[in-house]
């Protein structure tokens, strides 16, 4: 890679971008509301049920300058969500002071197995057992999402949610193609831990991005 192209990804003015789109967040404490969606490359978290395993490898999305980046964002939203892949792998500074200044809110869903870097308004941390969140970022979270793919995954569920702060919101989200036999597993055990809420993946029953 050429060595001015690196420096500027490595200041965060450039970011190997995957796809952005403006949509209807469909999971998750945000369910329902317009948002510009910024999907950045790049992930080594390999979890075996990921949607967007084309998102893994940063090299096959081209970096791409920031500034372009939030002037694509801004034309349509007040609210944008940086997602992956796993964003923190990359300096999330320089795009979020960006986006601020034009007083877009800035939301990440992030697994927390990198630095937190970036300034946000709300930050969903979605934990995966194969790469664990930093510790320092379960007391930044608003959010936790549990993905519910057995039953193991309830007692991992637990074990997360006693590192994040009290105000966080928990949710439990069946995986896509294990939901018909999880949801009514997950739908049981909220209404004996309320302390959960169910997140649904509704973009994909409503066929949207």
């Amino acid at each position: 890679m050429d060595k001015k192209v690196q420096e500027l990804i490595n200041k965060g003015e450039m970011l190997p971008l995957m796809e952005e789109f403006y949509s209807i967040q469909g999971e998750g404490f945000y369910t329902g509301t317009a948002a510009y969606f910024i999907r950045i490359g790049g992930c080594d978290v390999g979890c075996h049920w990921c949607d967007v395993k084309e998102s893994w490898n940063a090299k096959l999305h081209p970096p791409t300058h920031t500034d372009l980046i939030v002037a694509n964002a801004k034309k349509y939203a007040n609210t944008v969500v940086i997602t992956g892949g796993e964003p923190l792998m990359w300096n999330m500074n320089f795009i979020t002071q960006q986006l601020q200044k034009e007083n877009i809110k800035t939301n990440i869903e992030t697994s927390g197995a990198y630095r937190l870097s970036g300034f946000w308004n709300w930050i969903c941390l979605s934990p995966k057992k194969t790469k664990l969140p930093l510790p320092k970022i379960y007391q930044e979270a608003n959010e936790l999402k549990m993905i519910i793919h057995n039953k193991n995954d309830f007692k991992f569920a637990e074990e997360q949610a006693l590192k994040v702060n009290e105000k966080c919101q928990l949710f439990l989200q069946p995986e896509w193609s294990n939901r018909e036999k999880m949801t009514p597993q997950i739908v049981d055990y909220v209404m004996q831990n309320p302390k959960w809420k169910i997140s649904l993946q509704t973009h994909k029953y409503l066929n949207i991005p």
